[in-house]
């Protein structure tokens, strides 16, 4: 029925299944888009990919920008032609200060900084596939992390060990061989525990996986769960090689979902016939008569005891599996079923888990430090999800074991989307959750106001991947579906690399808010400049093409090195962003204002200064476009962390030199050189030689924006 959770409908076949023995007869309950597989199908098709904050707040940005340049324009063109000026005469003014007013450069510095964040990812193992998602991962608010491989290490790992009464202690974790067994904190002598050694024994030789070593990395070739067996008793000081001569296999019962258990025949060194028996509890319990105690000697087997661990295992998350063997004739050559279906000594239990990552610890606490939401969506056991939650602190409430911090699917599928809303908020782990519920999830969240990451490899979370503000891939595990549907695929399948990226991603915007604030002003002193000429009727200080040559050449050269600055100290100590936070906050719009009206006073100071004791107009235009490259140059050191570590590596201390402002400077005071001086450039450009001195006024006009920028930094750092 429908109040079943998906992954709990076992008398279903669904389609794209594929059956490899027995027959059967089957009623057909759905086919074609009301499969399952077709409603995944049907969920991709109605996703709309949504745009990113940034490219939201730049279009909402770049439409107020052109209709104030367009009123300023139009407002220059009624006061010229009021003035009486020729029409020719007032559009070149109006165009002039359309073109001062609109950051050419903005667009390439926007792609640049991206592009400079893909690259930072990349090599942090976070491949983007969409280039607006750099900046939108460090904007993200939740983060819905997929449980296995991601926040765990997707390497099943031996924990506990029930054997001839006794409770073991297993340590290390994932494939690593560091570890022991221990008894009440003690190591443990396998000569005086048979009952553990017979169990280890039996994990060994009823097993199909090995061990192989891959650059000092331990690595598990066939099922996981039998590669942690193998583990746990090389932690022991057991080897398979030996046992495996010791016992030669002569037959086998694979394991098969319908019997639940797996079963092995072995010869002994005297000819004694082992048949060694691993599978779920209940199906080796029902087929035990007596358990091995620690003394040797069989006792009569206790199940309501046996029943007991397994479940006292199963609440701390772990999966178990028991353990048992028989002893047959030493003829016998063939394993059957029959032989196996009664008779069998208990040996013991093995728990194990797949433990979470250490790193993926880390960088959980990392996350909730900066103010982002970290929930588990995993198609797991709540049992085995609430246990992985507890050990990564995931939220208060899994930590104090409210009442119900973990949200099952059936749950959620009880829900209308208003409960849903306010459930999402409360709870940090969704578990047994299908495909439409990891897509009511992401929907939930968004209602709610957060921008959200969402991470997945499977084809069912593809359509959540698209719904998502951040599709996060696995690129290890992750179907090819999934990864088309994602705008970031991790190479590691690795969780510490998505807090990897977030800061990356607040890097990228907080350096494009940097270069943003180092742009506007300078286009803010041209249109002021501009419109003082016009209001006070005189010649026009910098020419159209002149402002082309500021807006392309130098701003651009000046700008794109604070795409470049390393990540701040404290990146990760800060709230995220709200989502509806404008892209200019009054901090920096206060900031570019005060700027642009110093550009402008020494723009147009200079130019009138000039014209008054010279009156060559050319002059004048050539001295101005110098003195507001001197103002764009003191101010890209004021905000850039290049004197700061230059100091610092002065004073010998370990940080890195950001050198980008400086080769962006020395190369702008080249084309500004050759802009003054080169015959070529005069004549295109309407421009003069000038001389040294007259060089040397121009940066010194534009010396006091050092002064403007420390007052503005000691009242609120450019952040």
């Amino acid at each position: 029925t429908a109040e079943v959770p998906l992954a709990d409908r076992t008398n279903m076949a669904f389609a794209g299944t594929i059956a490899i023995a027995g027959q059967g007869r089957g009623l057909v309950t759905a086919i074609g888009e009301d499969t399952e597989t077709g409603k995944i199908s049907k969920l991709m098709a109605q996703q709309v990919s949504l745009t990113t904050p940034l490219a939201r707040k730049l279009e909402r940005f770049s439409w107020q920008l052109l209709y104030v340049i367009l009123s300023l324009a139009a407002l220059i063109l009624a006061i010229g032609l009021g003035q009486g000026k020729p029409l020719s005469e007032t559009f070149q003014t109006a165009v002039a200060l359309a073109v001062s007013g609109i950051p050419e450069e903005l667009p390439s510095l926007v792609t640049i900084a991206l592009a400079i964040g893909v690259s930072r990812m990349a090599a942090r193992h976070a491949i983007i596939r969409k280039l607006p998602a750099v900046e939108t991962l460090g904007n993200a608010t939740v983060i819905c992390s997929d449980k296995t491989g991601t926040l765990t290490e997707n390497q099943m790992t031996v924990e506990r060990i029930y054997a001839g009464g006794q409770d073991y202690a297993v340590s290390g974790t994932g494939y690593g061989l560091e570890g022991k067994i221990r008894y009440q904190a003690q190591p443990v002598d396998l000569e005086k525990a048979p009952a553990l050694r017979n169990c280890l024994i039996c994990g060994l030789l009823c097993n199909d996986s090995a061990l192989t070593v891959e650059a000092g990395q331990v690595k598990v070739e066939g099922d996981p769960t039998e590669g942690a067996l193998i583990v746990a008793a090389r932690k022991a000081g057991m080897e398979a090689e030996y046992w495996e001569k010791a016992q030669l296999r002569m037959d086998i019962i694979p394991f098969e979902s319908e019997q639940r258990y797996m079963a092995t025949l072995h010869k002994g060194e005297q000819a004694e016939r082992t048949v060694y028996v691993k599978g779920a509890t209940e199906a080796i319990l029902r087929r035990c008569r007596s358990i091995q105690g620690d003394p040797g000697d069989p006792a009569a087997v206790d199940i309501a005891a046996i029943e007991k661990m397994a479940d006292d295992f199963a609440q701390g998350g772990l999966r178990v599996l028991a353990f048992a063997k028989k002893q047959v004739a030493a003829q016998t050559e063939t394993l059957e079923p029959e032989a196996i279906e009664s008779g069998l000594v208990f040996l013991g239990l093995q728990g194990m888990i797949d433990p979470p990552r250490q790193e993926a610890i880390r960088s959980v606490r990392i996350c909730q430090a900066a103010g982002i939401q970290v929930k588990m969506v995993t198609g797991d056991h709540v049992e085995t999800a609430s246990a992985i939650a507890q050990m990564m602190h995931l939220n208060q409430l899994v930590d104090q074991q409210a009442a119900a911090p973990v949200l099952s699917g059936q749950m959620i599928a009880q829900m209308d989307d208003e409960a849903l809303q306010n459930a999402v908020e409360s709870s940090a782990v969704f578990a047994r959750v299908a495909p439409e519920q990891k897509l009511r999830l992401i929907e939930a969240l968004q209602a709610n106001g957060h921008v959200v990451a969402m991470t997945g490899d499977g084809v069912n979370d593809a359509p959540a991947l698209k719904q998502a503000d951040i599709g996060i891939a696995m690129g290890m595990a992750g179907t090819e579906v999934a990864q088309e549907a994602a705008d970031i695929v991790l190479t590691d399948d690795n969780f510490a690399s998505i807090e990897a990226a977030v800061e990356e991603g607040r890097t990228v915007y907080l350096n494009l808010k940097k270069a943003i604030a180092f742009v506007l002003p300078v286009n803010g002193g041209e249109s002021l400049t501009i419109l003082a000429s016009v209001l006070l009727g005189t010649a026009l200080p910098i020419l159209p093409l002149q402002i082309l040559w500021l807006n392309m050449v130098s701003s651009s050269a000046l700008s794109i090195p604070l795409a470049f600055e390393p990540q701040p100290q404290g990146v990760m100590q800060s709230p995220p962003r709200p989502p509806n936070q404008p892209l200019l906050s009054g901090s920096i719009l206060w900031r570019i204002g005060l700027i642009s009206l110093f550009n402008w006073a020494v723009t147009f100071g200079i130019f009138e200064g000039v014209v008054s004791r010279t009156g060559e107009v050319a002059l004048a235009r050539t001295m101005a476009v110098q003195t507001l490259v001197a103002a764009e140059i003191f101010y890209l050191l004021c905000i850039s962390r290049f004197i700061p570590t230059l100091v610092a590596r002065v004073k010998q201390q370990r940080q890195p030199l950001v050198y980008a402002p400086a080769i962006g400077i020395a190369c702008v005071l080249l084309l500004q050189i050759l802009f003054s001086q080169l015959p070529l450039l005069n004549r295109l450009f309407s421009t003069v030689p000038l001389s040294w001195e007259q060089g040397l006024v121009c940066l010194g006009a534009g010396l006091p924006v050092i002064l403007i920028e420390w007052i503005l930094k000691r009242q609120k750092p450019l952040q």
